[in-house]
């Protein structure tokens, strides 16, 4: 199976809660002519790694039932080497999603339950008084892993939030003036609840768009409701990934490989120009009083390549931008005071956004 067979109705696949209709599969202007010439050994290495990769979401769907776009959301933030905010009511899987996938892709994964009263050193790590030797050395903290989840990122204050944007946006961590360098890959999946708000501290716009991704985890359709049920029925405990058959079918070599195949994915001026006017027309929407900056419409390029090349192709369409414009850029736009009371959705602004900026041919 490949992953243009889970889209039989021809439309891209939704990887953040929301479809983009009315999109176009033909191929950039000159694809046969410009693209490049593959060397048959990377061609192999990068079919390799995208079979591997396919087979993770398999083995994710052994414990995870009803979130299948999260799951790609997830493997896309992996390909294009982001970090992953992850929204969703309590009790949708958020948590057991990322360990299923560390689990699967062979990855270490730590969890720091985010509260009130924790401290920058208890993420990155802290200096300890040894003494034995009468020095002090390095304790590392919970973010020297691959996968940091990162539960109710919006509990604690801002000072331990910011904690963080030195690891997400340079992969190190600097204490005492030395810097240690972090493993690879290292991803943040972090997970807020948002219908909560009591006791919280929204995440500034700065730490919001080191996220690559926003995906939204919705409560599940009644059939996926009753498998969820049936699974637990017959003994499913989700402590136990490998009572439940997961197993490890690819790991950080895949990745390593997939981003380097990721990498060869081409792009037309044309759909490279429609990634600006999307991003654009987000500046000049009554709507918000915030639009998209240069570094979201960087992200929207690399999903797009990543999703593109997960589909089997090696070219970018305007149909990989539509389905990656929801879960790159809606965390990165404010809405304007009067568009909040008025209940407006930034989903439905996007979308709107989408409609109306001029697809190319």
């Amino acid at each position: 199976m490949n992953a243009s067979e889970d889209r039989q109705d021809g439309a891209p696949l939704d990887v953040g809660g929301a479809r983009a209709d009315g999109a176009h599969q033909a191929t950039p202007r000159g694809e046969d002519s410009d693209q490049r010439r593959q060397d048959p050994a990377a061609d192999a290495d990068g079919a390799s790694a995208r079979d591997a990769l396919l087979r993770v979401r398999t083995e994710v769907g052994k414990a995870i039932v009803g979130q299948d776009p999260a799951v790609t959301g997830m493997l896309i933030g992996l390909l294009a080497d982001g970090h992953v905010l992850l929204e969703g009511v309590p009790g949708v899987a958020k948590t057991l999603l990322v360990r299923t996938l560390a689990t699967a892709l062979s990855l270490d994964t730590k969890r720091v339950q985010f509260t009130p009263d924790l401290m920058p050193g208890d993420i990155t790590g802290s200096l300890i008084y040894e003494s034995r030797t009468s020095e002090f050395t390095f304790r590392e903290g919970p973010v020297f892993t691959n996968i940091l989840l990162a539960d109710e990122i919006n509990r604690t204050p801002p000072k331990t939030q910011a904690s963080l944007l030195e690891a997400m946006e340079e992969r190190q961590v600097s204490v005492d003036g030395v810097s240690r360098a972090l493993p690879t890959p290292f991803v943040v999946a972090a997970t807020q609840n948002p219908v909560e708000y009591e006791g919280t501290y929204p995440l500034p716009e700065a730490q919001l768009d080191r996220f690559l991704l926003k995906l939204t985890l919705p409560l599940p359709e009644r059939e996926d409701e009753i498998e969820v049920i049936r699974r637990h029925s017959v003994g499913f405990d989700p402590r136990d990934l490998g009572a439940a058959g997961v197993r490890a079918v690819a790991g950080a070599d895949d990745i390593e490989r997939a981003r380097a195949a990721v990498a060869g994915v081409t792009i037309a001026p044309e759909v490279l120009a429609y990634i600006v006017d999307v991003v654009r027309a987000t500046r000049s929407s009554p709507s918000f009083q915030l639009g998209v900056s240069p570094r979201g419409a960087t992200a929207l390029l690399n999903t797009s390549r990543a999703w593109a090349w997960l589909s089997g192709r090696s070219f970018v369409t305007p149909d990989d931008v539509k389905a990656l414009t929801l879960p790159a850029l809606r965390h990165r736009v404010a809405l304007r005071p009067e568009a909040q009371m008025d209940g407006v959705d930034v989903d439905d602004v996007l979308g709107g956004i989408l409609a109306t900026v001029p697809v190319p041919r």
